[in-house]
């Protein structure tokens, strides 16, 4: 064997080399096999390409132009078109992006606050349909106080069980004491000028002496005579006009603190009373509406427990109005729209009283207002039997005679609380 076959012998055939040459292979093309191909004999291919006379011709186009296209008959009568979008078809330059007009972006934002106001002008009206007016309230009698610069509210709520089941009354310790009486009184100036709103607590044991009634406890005043007696009884012993009434039982007040989803509150003395079905931990924490309504009834913990559920009372109501009238309550239709049915179902006020009314209440007991209780000393034995806390009459003038006079109440006679 020859060096040229033992290097043909040795070779990889597809390394990609060429192969040397052998004597007597002469010239080939680049695509021409690396071996000879037998002409004939044995293993000669046996078949032959026809030749281009043998050739069948395709088929006539039909009528109407139509071909195939990956061997699909096509319809139409057009030509392919080329598909759309080949990197190597130059794109046509686009234009400058349109921006938006500054009157557009007026149009859009006067568009938006018209649909608020409209909904805004809407559930005022709505609200104003929905509020249970009491007749006769505010109705004038012989002797009544004149009408003082500012605006005097009487807030009271009441212990009436109406609308609570047997199953809601057991969970939330109320009892099941007939009748109606009021449960916390309090009184709330709003000054005509910029000076804050002052809100006082009218103890609802407190010894008063009652129209047509003698000495007794406040709260008798209303399970007495209702609402109107309740009125006539604190203008009496205090001077001042009431200008509106409202009123909230225990079914409404669990329902409004539930709907703002809770009420945070600074517990500052740990509290358990089984009567009132209330067990907190000191501190701050939210509380729902069972454990909210615990909260202000209960007479538990500090020396003067009438005196400490009074400041709980202005506590918790300042907390409720702050909740309800913050952005994350109002302005989302989950919360507020709830809260208006929750409210206007739960509260009842004198028939003079509006949804316009009631907005000027929430503003201004969002407006931190100063917060006192009539400043009493001592106790009294009344008629019918009992003893009532006795106020401390000198005291307790200087801050009525400030709120008729639409004045801030002098320091000295603030409880700071």
């Amino acid at each position: 064997m020859s060096e040229d076959d033992r290097t043909r012998a040795m070779r990889s055939p597809g390394d990609g080399r060429p192969l040397p040459p052998r004597p007597g292979d002469g010239l080939r093309s680049g695509g021409a096999p690396a071996h000879r191909m037998p002409s004939g004999g044995p293993g000669a291919p046996t078949h032959k390409l026809p030749a281009a006379s043998q050739i069948p011709e395709p088929p006539p186009t039909p009528p109407g132009g139509r071909s195939r296209v990956y061997g699909r008959e096509r319809s139409g009568s057009g030509p392919v078109k080329p598909l759309r979008g080949r990197r190597d078809e130059p794109r046509e330059p686009r234009g400058p992006r349109r921006r938006v007009s500054g009157r557009t972006i007026l149009k859009i934002i006067a568009g938006v606050l018209v649909a608020i106001l409209v909904a805004a002008v809407g559930m005022f009206f709505w609200i104003d349909s929905r509020l249970a007016g009491i007749d006769g309230v505010l109705d004038d009698y012989e002797g009544r106080p004149a009408d003082t610069p500012g605006t005097n509210w009487l807030l009271v709520g009441s212990d009436s069980r109406k609308g609570l089941t047997a199953t809601q009354r057991r969970k939330l310790a109320t009892g099941r004491a007939a009748g109606q009486r009021t449960d916390s009184m309090m009184l709330l100036h709003i000054p005509d000028g910029g000076d804050r709103p002052t809100l006082v607590s009218l103890p609802r044991d407190s010894a008063v002496t009652i129209p047509g009634r003698g000495r007794d406890k406040l709260n008798s005043a209303y399970a007495i005579g209702g609402p109107r007696l309740l009125v006539r009884t604190v203008e009496t012993v205090t001077g001042v006009h009431v200008d509106n009434y409202m009123e909230i039982g225990f079914a409404g007040f669990v329902d409004i603190v539930d709907a703002i989803g809770g009420v945070e509150i600074n517990v500052r003395a740990a509290v358990n009373d089984p009567k009132a079905g209330l067990k907190l931990k000191k501190g701050t924490q939210v509380l729902n509406g069972s454990q909210a309504l615990g909260y202000v009834r209960t007479r538990k913990g500090g020396a003067l427990p009438d005196f400490e559920r009074t400041k709980r009372q202005r506590q918790f109501l300042g907390a409720v109005v702050k909740k309800a009238a913050s952005p994350g309550v109002l302005l989302n239709p989950f919360t507020s729209i709830p809260l208006a049915m929750s409210a206007t179902d739960a509260v009842e006020v004198d028939s003079s009283t509006g949804a316009f009314d009631m907005l000027s209440l929430g503003l201004a007991m969002g407006d931190s207002p100063v917060t006192t209780v009539v400043p009493f000393g001592g106790n009294e034995l009344i008629p019918g039997g009992g003893t009532a806390v006795k106020w401390d009459r000198t005291k307790a003038l200087a801050i009525f005679n400030a709120l008729k006079e639409d004045k801030p109440v002098p320091k000295d006679v603030l409880d700071g609380g």
